[in-house]
């Protein structure tokens, strides 16, 4: 076994089906007893219910008959249509089938050695942040001897009825997978980044060219090994109920495929003459299908040849699977969620990205600089007492992607607290040089803010400018305690790394070399009517901040004489009389050129808003003006943990 896949309640498997096989008996699982204390967390509900095994329930019991197929299950009683539709796109990657189903065939029922079989299955998830393995028996809750939750099409074939108890071990008991999200279950069997779209708030089914982007990019989604379900709203509604159109309220679909139908040019359909732009779902209740335009036996296909029909795997049955136009689709769905499987390798031809994974609390405490519960923006008194992640975009521009997700919390219903906890957060641009905690905001500027959802997980995309940036987790409100983790991608590594310390730390040296006395903010926001420096009349200016023997420089700004920096820096200075220089100079290929500078005493007590100062020459603070302006907003405080 793998190192890096970790046992759930400390079964081994080999070793258990070592001991049954060598004692002649079928293993009966002590902590996932076949009793109803594992089909209910609520001791009210009960129900006659009869636990099988598979040879008590068919001839020829088989874990996987001829293959995975989108179409191998039906839901049963429990309302979890949300991971039979995640089973459904599972089927589709035989790859990540075999991660979730390890070593199948080893697993497998074999009728020429039957001593060798012992009533023991194994299946792995992707639990918070690594790969988790779950030995389960193979009885099976039963009535009237037909299994009552999710089973195959096929009556001999038990895989998917044995995944389902694999997870509601995890979760506690199969009644605690009662209602979810088929990306939960996404993510647990891949360990893919989730997204979810609303596509009534997006204006999918209005906005023609977000239509477009939207196909463009769930298509390479699902080329690319990413899954993708849907469903309707509610609201208003009785879930379930069926709408005109055949479809399920409430109800969780899966997308098996995402096409572009080549149609004759005479045809003028959506978008395109010669195309039109395709998706087709599986209802996880094996029937009850769309009624609309290009439903299964509807006049729309007859205008498409056989080969392509063929080749579109278009069966006219009531099987639960249908296709129906992209844009059908996002005028009668609500809610889209989407697994992306993010490509990390570096043996791939597609574009590869560098990952980072942090695990982390959100822990109440009495004491600020301590609390770690700090709640959203709109809190502004203890917002910043949440944990806090530095992080660096190395190139000009960085496409960034990040998730936070909490803990499942399926396992605390039966204490009634089982409900996800409302999160997200905030990415901040921070001072370039920043090393501790932020305790105020002031001169940094607010980036991004993800969704907040009562989702398991939050996801945000965003292109970020060169610098620094302190990205900050929160629970909607303070002093929800409970952990989480957090993933970040970008396109050249960033050092994701929490911020733990408030201040330097005090050591022995600093008894030596002193230390720290005063903290100070500068932002320099710009400057204007900077001497040219060129024939064309420009400049390429970059702005140096000094202080005692530390400086911080910004990016270059071409060709202009009036640059936007929004350079930030921090500095904890021991000498509180030696003064702060910004400077402003031209780079150059041989040598750069002195433009001017401001120098600043940076007291407490100093104006706090924005200033605008005039540059002058190298001779101290009275030293001649010189062309130019830089504006600059500058904060100082003897509170180390102030700013």
């Amino acid at each position: 076994m793998s190192s890096s896949v970790q046992l759930f309640k400390d079964q081994k498997y080999h070793e258990l089906k070592g001991q049954c096989i060598q004692q002649g008996r079928l293993f009966e699982d002590p902590e996932f007893p076949a009793s109803d204390e594992s089909l209910y967390y609520d001791s009210a509900t009960k129900g006659k219910v009869e636990w099988k095994r598979p040879k008590d329930l068919c001839e020829d019991p088989h874990l996987v008959v001829d293959g995975m197929s989108s179409h191998d299950f039906h839901q049963g009683k429990l309302g979890n249509c949300w991971f039979v539709a995640a089973c459904s796109c599972l089927a589709l990657r035989k790859s990540l089938w075999q991660q979730v189903i390890p070593d199948y065939n080893e697993q497998e029922w074999d009728p020429k050695n039957p001593g060798k079989y012992a009533g023991i299955f194994r299946f792995r998830f992707w639990r918070f942040g690594e790969w988790t393995e779950v030995v389960v028996d193979d009885l099976l809750p039963t009535e009237n001897g037909e299994l009552i939750y999710c089973r195959s099409n096929v009556r001999n074939e038990f895989w998917s009825a044995l995944l389902e108890k694999a997870y509601a071990k995890l979760a506690g008991s199969y009644q605690a997978l009662d209602g979810g999200c088929a990306t939960e279950a996404l993510v647990d069997f891949t360990g893919a980044v989730a997204e979810s779209v609303n596509l009534a708030e997006g204006k999918y089914g209005e906005v023609i060219s977000e239509q477009m982007k939207l196909f463009e990019d769930l298509m390479k989604v699902h080329k690319r090994g990413g899954f993708i379900s849907c469903s309707i709203s509610s609201s208003g509604r009785p879930s379930e109920a069926e709408t005109e159109m055949g479809l399920i309220v409430g109800h969780a679909y899966s997308v098996t495929a995402i096409r572009k139908l080549r149609l004759g040019e005479r045809l003028m359909f959506s978008f395109q003459a010669e195309k039109l732009f395709m998706i087709r779902l599986r209802n996880p209740w094996g029937k009850k299908e769309w009624h609309g335009a290009w439903s299964d036996s509807s006049e729309e296909w007859k205008k498409v040849s056989d080969s392509e029909r063929k080749n579109l795997r278009l069966t006219v049955e009531n099987d639960g699977e249908f296709w129906m136009t992209f844009e059908d689709w996002c005028k009668n769905f609500t809610d889209v969620d989407i697994c992306r499987t993010v490509n990390t390798s570096c043996f791939s031809l597609h574009k590869t990205w560098e990952k980072e994974m942090m695990y982390g609390a959100w822990a109440k405490h009495p004491e600020p600089l301590l609390n770690r519960s700090g709640g959203c923006f709109d809190n502004r008194d203890t917002f910043l007492q949440n944990p806090q992640y530095m992080f660096d975009v190395k190139k000009a521009e960085d496409k960034v992607l990040v998730s936070l997700q909490q803990e499942d919390r399926r396992k605390y219903k039966k204490e009634g607290k089982g409900d996800n906890i409302t999160i997200g957060f905030e990415i901040l641009k921070v001072e370039d040089n920043r090393r501790y905690r932020l305790h105020k905001l002031t001169v940094q500027e607010r980036v991004a803010t993800s969704p907040y959802s009562n989702t398991r997980s939050v996801f945000l995309r965003r292109t970020l400018q060169q610098g620094r940036y302190v990205l900050i987790p929160t629970t909607y409100i303070p002093g929800v305690p409970t952990k989480f983790i957090l993933r970040l991608y970008t396109d050249v590594p960033s050092k994701l790394r929490e911020l733990k310390a408030d201040r330097p730390k005090m050591t022995c040296w600093s008894l030596l070399c002193g230390y720290p006395r005063r903290v100070t903010q500068i932002k320099v926001h710009s400057a204007e009517g900077l001497q040219k420096q060129d024939r064309s009349g420009g400049a390429d200016p970059y702005v140096l901040i000094k202080c005692e023997n530390q400086s911080q420089r910004s990016p270059v700004q071409h060709d202009t004489t009036s640059p936007v920096f929004n350079t930030q820096a921090i500095f904890y200075r021991k000498d509180i009389d030696s003064p702060v220089t910004i400077q402003v100079w031209n780079s150059n290929l041989l040598s750069d050129r002195f433009l001017g500078q401001a120098v600043l005493a940076a007291s407490p007590g100093d104006p706090r808003e924005q200033r605008t100062l005039r540059l002058r020459g190298r001779d101290g603070r009275e030293a001649s003006e010189v062309p130019g302006h830089i504006t600059v907003k500058v904060l100082s405080s003897d509170d180390l943990a102030e700013l």
